[in-house]
Formats: C-alpha cells, sequence, structure tokens
C-alpha cells in the first residue's frame, strides 16, 4: 500500500485520486468574440454591448454525446464544465436569473445535455461555478469588474447589495446540486480578499475585494453539503475543503497545507493554449511531449490533472483541440496503468535524471517514465533485489536488466548504492514518453 497520508478531507476523494486524469470545460458567451474568457473586463465592455452575444448565442453543432465520447477516449476519467463563469451566463435552465441559454436561440439546458452524456459514458460530472458575476445587479463594483473605471462607477454601485447575491448563489447551487443527478465536484472560483491595486477606489464595497464573509461562504458550503455530502469542494470560496487547485503551473513537489505541511489532496488545472475559453487567434498552443509531460509531472508527486478544452461558440472542439485530446488517446490507450491508481512513488526509489516514477497504490508496480530517452543503460540505486521483471508498458516488450550489489563495489561503498541496471534498447519506442513497467518483489 501507498506510505503517503494526506490530509483528511470533508468529501469522497478516493475515487479522484484513482482517477487522476479529468475534462475541464469553459464555454460560454465569451466563445463568441473569441478573445479570452475575460473579454468583458479586460475590454471594459458595458452591458448593452454584452448583450448582443446573448442575444445571438446559438452553439447549434453542440452534441455533449460527442464531447463525452473525446474525454474518454482521451483516457479523461471526469469532467468539470462551467455552469456559469465571471460573465454570469448560465448554461442551465435556474428558476433565478433570465440571463441563461434556455433564452437565447439555442434554447436548451446545456448542463443537463452535459450531465446526461457523460454520466453515461462512465465518467464523473463536475460543475463549475463562478464565484463573479459581471451581469448580477447585487454584485458589487470591484476590482476586477467591467465598470470599474466608468466615470459613474461609484453610482452604478450604489444600491448593490452583496447579501441579495449571495442568497442567489446558494439559490442556484441548489438548484444544481438538486437537478441534474449525482454530483461528483464543485468547483468554485474565485475569492480576493486583498488585492494590491490602484483600481482600488475609497468608494468600493469591502476595500474592493471579495472573499469568504462577502460570498457567505461557509453558509454557501453548509447548502452544498446537506445534498450532496460526499461531493469534492475545492478551496477557491477562500475556505478550507477538499481540493487545492493550483492553476497554470506545475509544482515541483506534492503540495502541502500552509499551516500544518501535511500532504494534500490537490489537482492541477492547465490549458492547451494560453486561454481557458475559446481564443481563435491565440497561437501558444503546447506540444505534445509538453501535454504528456505535465500529466506525468503532476502524477509522480501526488496530483491530479485537469485538462482544459475552450469549445467554439457553434459548440464543437476546433481541430487544435481534437489534436491535442489525440495525443493523450494515443498515449493513454498503452500507457494509463501508469497513471490511473498511481502516485508518487515510495520514497526509497529515487529518480535517476531525465525520469518520473510513480507506483501502483498497492506497491507492486513501477513506473519509470523516460522523460529524456538514456540510449543504452539505466540505473536505479537501491533497487537489487527488489525487481522481479520489467517491461515497456506501451508493448509488453521485456527489458533485461542486472545487479550490481555492495559485493561489487570498493571498500566503503555501502548496501544503499545496490544497483539495478535497466538495458534500455538503442532505438527509441515509437511513442512520447516511453514507460518501464517493474513489477517489483
Amino acid at each position: 500500500m501507498s506510505v503517503y497520508q494526506t490530509r483528511k478531507t470533508p468529501g469522497r476523494t478516493d475515487w479522484f485520486v484513482h482517477d487522476r486524469f479529468g475534462m475541464f470545460i469553459h464555454f460560454g458567451l465569451y466563445s463568441m468574440p473569441a478573445r479570452h474568457e475575460w473579454i468583458k473586463t479586460n475590454e471594459f465592455i458595458p452591458e448593452e454591448k454584452y448583450q448582443k452575444y446573448f442575444e445571438l448565442f446559438n452553439p447549434d453543432l453542440f452534441d455533449a454525446k460527442a464531447w463525452a465520447k473525446s474525454a474518454k477516449a482521451a483516457g479523461m476519467k471526469y469532467a468539470v464544465l462551467t455552469t456559469k463563469h465571471h460573465e454570469g451566463f448560465c448554461l442551465f435552465d435556474s428558476a433565478y436569473t433570465d440571463y441563461k441559454i434556455t433564452n437565447t436561440p439555442f434554447g436548451r439546458d446545456l448542463v443537463r445535455e452535459y450531465a446526461d452524456a457523460f454520466r453515461a459514458e462512465g465518467l464523473r460530472v463536475g460543475f463549475y461555478y463562478s464565484l463573479i458575476d459581471w451581469h448580477h445587479p447585487d454584485f458589487p463594483i470591484d476590482v476586477l469588474h467591467p465598470r470599474r473605471k466608468d466615470a459613474n462607477a461609484e453610482e452604478l454601485d450604489k444600491g448593490r447589495d452583496m447579501k441579495k447575491y449571495a442568497l442567489y448563489m446558494r439559490n442556484q447551487v441548489k438548484e444544481l446540486l438538486t437537478n441534474y443527478g449525482d454530483i461528483d465536484i464543485l468547483w468554485f472560483d474565485f475569492s480576493y480578499p486583498s488585492r494590491d491595486s490602484s483600481d482600488i477606489k475609497p468608494w468600493m464595497q469591502y476595500g474592493g475585494c471579495k472573499g469568504k464573509d462577502q460570498w457567505e461562504a461557509e453558509e454557501l458550503i453548509k447548502t452544498a453539503r446537506s445534498i450532496r455530502p460526499d461531493i469534492i469542494i475545492d478551496n477557491r470560496a477562500d475556505i478550507e475543503q477538499d481540493l487545492w487547485t493550483p492553476e497554470q503551473y506545475q509544482p515541483m513537489e506534492w503540495v502541502k497545507h500552509e499551516k500544518t505541511k501535511e500532504l494534500v489532496t490537490w489537482e492541477a488545472c492547465h490549458t492547451f493554449s494560453g486561454s481557458w475559453g475559446y481564443y481563435r487567434d491565440e497561437q501558444t498552443w503546447k506540444s505534445p511531449k509538453m501535454l504528456i509531460d505535465m500529466l506525468i509531472n503532476t502524477v509522480s508527486i501526488g496530483g491530479n490533472f485537469l485538462m482544459n478544452v475552450g469549445p467554439t461558440s457553434r459548440g464543437y472542439f476546433d481541430y487544435r483541440a481534437e489534436k491535442a485530446l489525440k495525443v493523450y488517446e494515443d498515449w493513454m490507450k498503452y500507457n494509463s496503468r501508469s497513471i490511473y491508481g498511481c502516485t508518487m512513488a515510495d520514497p526509497e526509489f529515487t529518480a535517476p535524471r531525465g525520469t518520473r516514477l510513480t507506483q501502483s497504490a498497492d506497491g507492486k508496480r513501477l513506473y519509470i517514465h523516460l522523460i529524456e530517452y538514456p540510449y543504452a543503460f539505466l540505473e536505479m540505486h537501491n533497487m537489487a533485489g527488489k525487481v522481479n521483471y520489467a517491461q515497456f508498458l506501451h508493448d509488453g516488450s521485456e527489458i533485461l536488466f542486472s545487479e550490481k550489489t555492495s559485493e561489487h563495489f570498493s571498500e566503503g561503498r555501502t548496501a544503499s548504492d545496490d544497483l539495478v541496471v535497466f538495458n534500455i534498447p538503442q532505438i527509441e519506442p515509437h511513442v512520447i514518453d516511453p514507460v518501464i513497467e517493474v513489477f517489483l518483489k
């Protein structure tokens, strides 16, 4: 069994840390201008101008079953969809707003179709819900709001009541967790209880920022758990729950609790390119090797990996997203055993240069990911007497090895120097980051 123990959480995470790999989906009105999901505030777009996207929104090529099949083929085991992003537009048929997808030309409840389709493919279903809402009339203008630089911003903010907005959020979370079957993840986003910004003005409520007190986060989370006690909830409502979520960077070690230094349950969230929503002209798409490296790196230090897709405004994954998903499909088809049910290798195993290690939770198999292909030999210390058999995972072909124990070393060397030397084929396999599967005694 794995030697690592993580901090206890309110929700149920056993399935989560087994499945390891999920799909994030950012979809909303911002897919129409296709210039970043924060376009409304980045370009200071007023409500009346942004309204045209609402009036014309019609993802006529949306097919929830196709989305689900793409995620499953890529080896993803769960998904998280933006039911409402910061723009305030709801992809579900909420009773508490008219700013919803069923009032657009599309006219259907996309969240219902998503939940049904992904569940039918055997995937776990998660909902992202934005704490921020740039459309709601009671959401106070703050340091991130699109209207923050308007000449009459102070006047526009008068009468806005955060308590009414907090109640609105609780009501919508009730809808999401009641009307769409069993939901496994609730991904809130995000808090900013303090901010160093010249945009903060003296008249702004709460110092131009928002955190757990403004969201009434304790009550919000209590509401969610009263309906789904085992649901996984992230920490972005500014109250510690189940999940730490480092975004757009690769941690170098297992994420730890800031105060207690305990290992925590964590999930790295990343994008194929530089934005979360569909961005037509964005060019910084990750290479196939980088995509695989990031997945391996994350699991090798005990984390989950959530990779984002931003569908086009017509509702499909564009060719670049499809190519990226195919990279995962091709790799996971043969190498998923080194990801599912795996975690950071036991401390006794040290990764040689250019490799990453994962290990099955039962401790019986060690996976050596060849991030840099070694050509000829790969030495691992402190392994003599522990290896029963080794093979390339992608094709099950044997990897020969020899042992060099301390008795073969000069005086002064210790048993900790006991080596296993794997004979690596000089012809690199036609697969990104080949994996050696080691059967331990």
